[in-house]
C-alpha cells in the first residue's frame, strides 16, 4: 500500500477534475491511500465525490488571488501552488510515499530536494501552449497569431513562466501525458526533456454513467428530459470549447429538413461566474441562438444546488425550448442525458482537445458522437470503415457537421444498436477507470522503486527559487 498526495491547483468541474478524481477513487479501490491537496474547492461547484466523503479532500487556502485586475493568471497560479506546498513541506505536515502532480508542475523540484520524495507528473496539455487561448498546431500559424494577442510586455510576462513550466517539469521522475496527440505535442515543445511521456488514457467510473431509481424521482432530472429528439453538448461554458459550432450545424439542419422541426439542443457545461471568458462565454451563444438563429432557448441551473448561479433577466423560454442552456450539471442530470432514449447525437466542439472525456463518456452509453478531427478524439473514436465506426470525425465547419448530423438523424434502429455494442465495447476496453488508475498506479511504483531522493539542496534548486523570488519581487513592489 502506497500513501499517495494529490496536488491539483482548483478542484472544480472540468475534464481535468473528473480524471483526478476518478484516478484517486481508482487508487483507493486498489487499497492505497489517497489524499488531495487543492489550493481551491468551492463544495457549490465541484465533483460530488470530492465533498461526500468518499475522497478526504485538503482545501489549504492561499493568500494571494486568482488574478490581479483579470490579468497574472499563470504568475498567481504559481505563487498559489507554491503557498500549497509550503504547507506540504512543514515540521507536522502528513508524508508521503509519492505525489502526483498535474497541470502545475512548479513544486516538483520542491518535493523532491526538500520532501525527498518521488513525483509523477500528468501532462494534460503544456500550459506555455494554451497562454493566447485555443492551440493551434500548425507552428507558423501559431507564432502570427500569438504577436497578433501578445503584446511585447507580455512576451516578456510569459518568457520566465514558460522557461519555468519546462524546467520543473523537466525535474519529474516519471512524466505521463493523456494522449498520443499531447506526449507528440510535449516532445516538440519541450526540447530540453528528454524523455517520451508514458500515455495513460483518461478513464471513466462505468458505474457512475448508470441510471439509478432515485434519478427517476429526481426533480433536477425531470427539468431536463424530454421525449423530443435531443442532441447534447457537454463542455465548459469557455470560448476555445467553440460551442458556438454546435448551434450552427443545429440550426442549419433544423432550417434545411423541415423534419428536423421538433429537435432539440441541449448544451450542459460547467459555468463559473467568477471567470470572465464563462461570462461572455455564455452570453454570446444565447445571442447566437436567439437574436442570428432566432431559436427560443431556457437557461436553468439544478435547483439542489445550495448556491444556485445567478442569472439576470433574460427572454427565455420555459417551456419545450429549442436549445437548453444547463449550467453546472449534476452527476444524475449527465447520466440522464447520456442514457436517455431520446439522446441521438454528442456533439463535441474542441478543435485539437488534449485527450477529450466527453466523447468517450458517450461512447460508453451508446450515444453516436460527432467531434472535430484532429487532437485527442482521433485517438478514442473510431471513424472507418463504417462497419467499425464508433462516431463521426469531421472538420470544425458548420456546414460540414450539418451534413455529419444529418446522417446521425437519420440512422436507422437496426444501424443504431450496431454502433452502440461496438461503442460500449471500444470505451469499456480500452477507457474504463480501472486501466486508467492502473496505468497511473504502475507509474507510482515505478517513481517509488527509484529509491528516496538525495537529501542535498541542488543548484538547480536554488536557481528556481531565486527566479520565484525575484518574481515575487517585482510584482509586489
Amino acid at each position: 500500500m502506497l500513501k499517495i498526495a494529490f496536488i491539483h491547483p482548483d478542484l472544480g468541474i472540468g475534464g481535468a477534475e473528473r480524471l483526478v478524481v476518478d484516478a484517486a477513487l481508482g487508487l483507493q479501490d486498489f487499497g492505497h491511500k489517497v489524499d488531495i491537496y487543492t489550493s481551491h474547492h468551492d463544495t457549490n461547484h465541484c465533483f460530488e465525490e470530492t465533498k461526500d466523503g468518499r475522497l478526504k479532500v485538503h482545501n489549504v487556502v492561499p493568500p494571494f488571488p486568482r488574478a490581479i485586475n483579470g490579468k497574472f493568471h499563470i504568475l498567481l497560479a504559481h505563487l498559489r501552488q507554491l503557498h500549497l506546498t509550503t504547507y506540504l513541506l512543514s515540521p507536522g505536515a502528513p508524508r508521503y510515499d509519492v505525489f502526483f502532480v498535474d497541470q502545475l508542475s512548479t513544486c516538483i523540484p520542491l518535493l523532491r530536494s526538500i520532501g525527498h520524495a518521488r513525483v509523477v507528473f500528468y501532462c494534460h496539455f503544456p500550459d506555455k501552449l494554451l497562454a493566447n487561448g485555443e492551440f493551434i498546431e500548425d507552428p507558423v500559424v501559431r507564432a502570427e497569431r500569438n504577436l497578433l494577442k501578445g503584446g511585447l510586455l507580455k512576451r516578456i510576462y510569459r518568457y520566465p513562466m514558460d522557461w519555468l513550466e519546462e524546467f520543473t517539469t523537466r525535474q519529474a521522475d516519471v512524466i505521463l501525458a493523456n494522449s498520443k496527440f499531447t506526449g507528440r505535442v510535449f516532445k516538440d515543445n519541450f526540447p530540453s526533456i528528454q524523455r517520451t511521456p508514458e500515455v495513460v488514457y483518461p478513464g471513466i467510473n462505468i458505474a457512475a454513467y448508470e441510471a439509478t431509481e432515485d434519478s427517476v424521482t429526481d426533480s433536477d432530472v425531470a427539468a431536463i428530459l424530454s421525449d423530443r429528439p435531443t442532441l447534447i453538448s457537454l463542455n465548459r461554458f469557455e470560448k476555445k470549447k467553440n460551442v458556438a459550432l454546435a448551434v450552427e450545424a443545429f440550426a442549419r439542419i433544423r432550417t434545411q429538413d423541415p423534419s428536423t422541426s421538433n429537435l432539440r439542443l441541449v448544451l450542459g457545461g460547467g459555468y463559473d461566474p467568477r471567470l470572465e471568458d464563462n461570462m461572455l462565454t455564455l452570453y454570446s451563444l444565447i445571442d447566437l441562438v436567439s437574436k442570428k438563429h432566432t431559436l427560443t432557448y431556457n437557461v436553468i441551473t439544478p435547483s439542489s444546488s445550495p448556491k444556485a448561479v445567478k442569472i439576470p433577466p433574460l427572454n427565455t423560454t420555459p417551456e419545450n425550448p429549442a436549445v437548453l442552456f444547463l449550467l453546472n450539471f449534476t452527476t444524475a442530470q449527465r447520466t440522464a442525458l447520456l442514457t436517455s432514449p431520446s439522446t441521438i447525437g454528442l456533439l463535441y466542439t474542441p478543435a485539437n482537445e488534449h485527450f477529450g472525456i466527453v466523447p468517450v463518456e458517450g461512447m460508453l452509453c451508446g450515444v453516436p458522437v460527432l467531434a472535430c478531427d484532429s487532437g485527442g478524439p482521433v485517438e478514442s473514436i473510431v471513424d472507418k470503415p463504417a462497419d467499425e465506426r464508433t462516431g463521426w470525425l469531421r472538420a470544425p465547419d458548420p456546414e460540414i457537421w450539418a451534413e455529419a448530423l444529418r446522417e446521425i438523424v437519420g440512422m436507422g434502429e437496426e444501424e443504431r444498436v450496431k454502433m452502440r455494442v461496438r461503442a460500449k465495447k471500444r470505451a469499456r476496453e480500452l477507457f474504463g477507470m480501472e486501466a486508467m488508475a492502473r496505468g497511473i498506479e504502475d507509474a507510482l511504483k515505478e517513481a517509488v522503486g527509484m529509491g528516496k531522493v538525495r537529501s542535498r539542496l541542488t543548484f538547480w534548486l536554488l536557481v528556481t527559487l531565486g527566479i520565484v523570488g525575484l518574481v515575487l519581487a517585482l510584482i509586489w513592489v
